[in-house]
């Protein structure tokens, strides 16, 4: 039987550096909330059955958002952490009925509102066919600087072989659960499947497809996510 597509969208922090009066994934961008964005753009993948999206237990928010275009294809878990570590797991514990362990799952940040259809598609087109799965990244272009105590530049870091990891990061349900099931608290789903002893793979992304952090970079999203629509 051939693997299936889902996708999985940890929802479940606070974005307090974000300093808005909702949760971050709340905040709106183009008319919609981050995580609507999130949501859609993994939606558009005709392969994507269903978008999970983990949120708080508490989360008075996701009701109150309209997400009857996407019918039966989003759908929420109440099981989030304090981590997204552990938010990623639980929900992969959640769908453990629903997904296979040689099924894909693709972990998409809810910051993330800009991935477009054709980033999206060059990734799950690379790696369906491999055994461990990969991420979206792209080559470092900054210089970097470590910086010490007193916020003084002690060296400038070479970035040759360094890239900046972005999302989704796509793996098979089984490794995954597997590997956040061993993981510390690590950063995002490569790191726990680097830890026992993989080696995922890296799929070209793109610049458009940036993390919303701070509240000025709200109208750089939107104005990307326009840009899109206008395609």
């Amino acid at each position: 039987m051939p693997a299936r597509f889902f996708g999985l969208i940890p929802a479940a922090g606070s974005g307090a550096r974000f300093g808005s009066t909702v949760p971050k994934q709340y905040a709106e961008i183009a008319g919609q909330p981050m995580l609507f964005h999130a949501v859609r753009a993994l939606a558009a993948h005709p392969a994507i059955e269903v978008v999970f999206v983990v949120l708080a237990a508490g989360d008075e928010h996701y009701s109150k958002v309209d997400w009857s275009v996407f019918g039966e294809r989003v759908a929420p878990l109440f099981c989030g952490g304090p981590t997204r570590r552990t938010s990623v797991h639980n929900g992969l514990i959640a769908i453990a009925d629903t997904a296979d362990p040689d099924d894909w799952v693709l972990v998409h940040d809810a910051a993330r509102p800009c991935l477009d259809a054709e980033t999206l598609a060059r990734l799950v087109e690379t790696l369906e066919g491999d055994t461990v799965g990969g991420i979206l990244a792209v080559p470092v272009a900054d210089t970097l600087k470590r910086v010490g105590d007193d916020d003084r530049i002690l060296r400038t870091e070479s970035r040759d072989g360094l890239w900046q990891a972005q999302t989704p990061q796509m793996f098979r349900h089984g490794i995954l659960a597997q590997a956040l099931g061993a993981a510390g608290d690590v950063t995002d789903e490569a790191a726990a499947v680097e830890a026992i002893g993989l080696a995922p793979r890296l799929v070209k992304g793109s610049a458009r497809n940036l993390k919303v952090t701070y509240p000025d970079e709200v109208a750089v999203a939107a104005a990307l996510i326009a840009a899109e629509e206008s395609r």
